[in-house]
């Protein structure tokens, strides 16, 4: 029986009384000195403009999304964007949108309790496993506040963002780094970067396109893109898209004229990285590419931009431009693979035996 459940004959207790109690010294016995911390980009708390406004208000105030001068950038922002853009983007998230709530949300709730039980079954010592937000709720500070509960004295932060990027991973980090930075005793904080060339992400993408392929002519990788200006001045994202797509091919032994990378969700009119992907879904309906498949390795769980943007809007482009299909590749979300290959680097990340983690 869970915390926080009623039973004939048993007490009840709030879910957090475990951590609460915890970090008032007792059950010390169950006391974890690790705590892993899984992170997510963010999600509105519901498919309305109200919330969806909410959300970007957070979201494009961060410098590390949007690096351009504070005040003028915020006059556009309350202006231009905030007024406008939420009603669209909420009937987007309305198309994609579940019972449960958002599929961001409730996949990376999903994935963090598969990570936690497969850490509970294979290491020695049961590390606490809290997820939380960059933007919106379950915010990271929140998530950080149940691991200090639970008087941890090391962390392990997981950013769900396979390729390193400052708009992401660096994002969630300070974050982080803010929250931890008011701890009487901050603990020991460890920080998995990425993973874009990990073999066992590597070999999960790659079941992953194998399980599809079907009629598909062509694989298409999707990437959510950056401003071009951000990798010139060094941010390594696009490289390590480039080398994750490869390595995938790589392993199914794809021809390269059969696969190709390109990039999604660009904003404003900055170049971001190209090409971009409804740009290149055009290009290969002319070429005669008649079925398509396109997976999104950037993304952990499936969310706005791999469920509407791809598999909505990217089939309807493609099949505007000529094509007779286009088959999205679901995200590894909390498959037993993806969940393998997070609790081998959480493994490794705190010097753990490599066995342990298999």
């Amino acid at each position: 029986m869970a915390a926080g459940s009623l039973a004939p004959g048993r007490f009840f207790w709030p879910p957090d009384f475990i951590p609460r109690a915890r970090a008032f010294g007792y059950l010390a016995s169950m006391a974890a000195a690790t705590g892993v911390l899984v992170v997510n980009l963010g999600t509105p708390d519901a498919p309305t403009p109200k919330a969806v406004r909410r959300f970007l208000a957070e979201f494009l105030s961060d410098r590390r999304v949007v690096n351009l001068p504070r005040i003028p950038w915020q006059l556009v922002l309350r202006t231009v964007v905030l007024p406008f853009r939420p009603a669209k983007s909420a009937h987007a998230y309305r198309q994609i949108w579940t019972a449960a709530g958002s599929p961001l949300l409730t996949g990376t709730e999903a994935l963090t309790r598969a990570l936690r039980r497969k850490l509970a079954s294979t290491l020695e010592e049961t590390p606490m496993v809290e997820m939380g937000m960059t933007y919106g709720n379950p915010p990271i500070s929140r998530a950080l506040q149940k691991l200090q509960w639970g008087g941890v004295r090391r962390i392990v932060v997981l950013p769900l963002f396979p390729q390193y990027s400052a708009t992401t991973t660096a994002a969630a980090i300070d974050r982080v780094d803010a929250t931890l930075a008011g701890w009487s005793t901050p603990p020991e904080r460890l920080v998995i970067a990425d993973y874009h060339a990990e073999p066992g992400y590597i070999a999960a993408l790659a079941s992953s396109v194998v399980a599809a392929r079907t009629r598909w002519e062509h694989l298409l990788f999707s990437f959510h893109g950056i401003p071009q200006r951000y990798a010139a001045a060094g941010d390594p994202y696009g490289e390590q898209c480039q080398a994750t797509a490869r390595l995938v091919a790589e392993r199914i032994a794809l021809p390269r004229e059969r696969w190709s990378v390109a990039f999604q969700s660009r904003v404003g009119r900055a170049r971001w990285l190209e090409p971009y992907s409804e740009d290149r879904l055009r290009e290969l309906a002319a070429k005669g590419v008649r079925h398509v498949a396109v997976a999104c390795p950037g993304f952990a769980v499936d969310c706005l931009e791999t469920l509407e943007e791809i598999a909505i809007r990217g089939a309807a482009t493609f099949d505007a431009a000529g094509g007779l299909g286009l088959e999205y590749i679901p995200a590894l979300n909390d498959d037993a693979a993806q969940v393998d290959c997070l609790a081998r680097l959480v493994a490794e990340c705190v010097n753990a035996p490599v066995e342990t983690a298999r």
